[in-house]
């Protein structure tokens, strides 16, 4: 499986290439467009409440937030709110176009949704670059990667290929793509309870006791849940645990 996964990596990496862009209106809700590979983009960018302490000597940091399968990439506002507060500027994005091919159904998901991912991969480089130069204070070498469910394995790809690029990583029940291994990137992730993940996605004990990974069973909360619509009691508990995980040091 890992000689299968690193084939996959490098198979991604090198197909990322620098992209030719034209951007319209994208502050708090509008669309960047990749030339090279005619893709429209829905983004969303909130300021940070300290914005004005930004500077080009001392950056803020950066979130993405990758949502959900057939949910919108507005309905997260509530861990935009929590990133917000801690003077992160967050970017959440549109990966799934109507254009787009369906999410593969069939297993192996490691081969048969590598398509979805990196695609999503590719869009989530594309904005860094694009989004470093209109940003100039903030920080767009050490990200936050947020996702729910398929947002998830897409933010646990690009940790994978570009793992220098990521410090923080938090997920909401993804179920698919492996959790980097990597002693540099703090993980959150936060798990349903009415589906399990698949094979060596989540960290055994003994590698939990290896790398900085916190993996958070919330009690009597569903998958199809876990975003601005769920149930206020999940919603508050879901900002609680990624409030303290920013907060904390370890």
């Amino acid at each position: 499986m890992q000689k299968t996964l690193k084939k996959l990596f490098i198979l991604s990496a090198l197909a990322l290439s620098t992209s030719i862009i034209s951007t319209t209106s994208y502050a708090n809700g509008g669309v960047i467009t990749d030339e090279s590979r005619n893709r429209t983009i829905p983004i969303n960018i909130t300021l940070p409440s300290n914005s004005a302490k930004c500077t080009k000597q001392v950056k803020c940091a950066v979130a993405f937030i990758n949502a959900g399968y057939g949910i919108s990439h507005n309905e997260y506002t509530f861990v935009s709110n929590v990133f917000n507060q801690r003077g992160y500027l967050t970017v959440a994005i549109a990966h799934e176009l109507k254009t787009d091919p369906y999410l593969n159904r069939e297993q192996p998901y490691l081969t048969t949704r590598m398509e979805n991912w990196h695609r999503g991969v590719v869009t989530l480089k594309f904005l860094v670059n694009e989004l470093a130069s209109k940003y100039p204070t903030y920080d767009f070498t050490k990200l936050a990667l947020f996702g729910h469910s398929n947002g998830g394995d897409i933010s646990s790809l690009y940790g994978s290929i570009y793992p220098n690029e990521v410090r923080t990583i938090i997920t909401l029940d993804h179920r698919r793509m492996l959790i980097p291994r990597n002693k540099n990137i703090r993980v959150l992730t936060l798990r349903g309870n009415d589906y399990p993940a698949d094979a060596n996605v989540l960290l055994n004990d003994s590698e939990l006791d290896k790398f900085p990974v916190t993996q958070t069973l919330i009690e009597k909360s569903r998958h199809n849940d876990m975003y601005d619509g769920g149930p206020k009691w999940l919603v508050d508990r879901m900002s609680k645990e990624v409030g303290a995980f920013l907060d904390s040091k370890n």
